[in-house]
């Protein structure tokens, strides 16, 4: 079951802290979505948060799962680009801010992590 609901990473992992600890809480976060029964719409990532989709991601596993589920995991082009890790991108779409505000606007729901 999904919902419309939009979940935002902004940050390389969950909150502010030394990375270890917020690749933990992003993994823990991630899992607790795939396995629950309802699931978000999309996964935006933008910012530092875009290095949670390419390669040596902490949390890869976890949001090819959410993705074989259906959410769309939206990944900012521009981001990617600046960091230089268009070429490393190893899950979800690489797209420009006009579908990630897309995606906010048409939700119900958004939640910044």
């Amino acid at each position: 079951m999904s919902n419309n609901t939009v979940v935002i990473f902004n940050n390389n992992g969950m909150g502010q802290a030394e990375a270890s600890l917020t690749h933990k809480l992003a993994k823990a976060f991630l899992n607790m979505l795939d396995l629950g029964e309802k699931l978000p719409a999309a996964i935006c990532f933008y910012a530092e948060g875009v290095r949670l989709t390419v390669g040596k991601s902490p949390v890869l596993e976890e949001l090819k799962s959410l993705e074989d589920k259906g959410v769309n995991l939206i990944v900012c082009t521009t981001c990617l680009n600046h960091f230089d890790l268009f070429d490393d991108l190893q899950v979800g779409t690489a797209a420009g801010m006009k579908e990630i505000v897309d995606a906010q606007w048409n939700a119900d729901k958004v939640i910044t992590l």
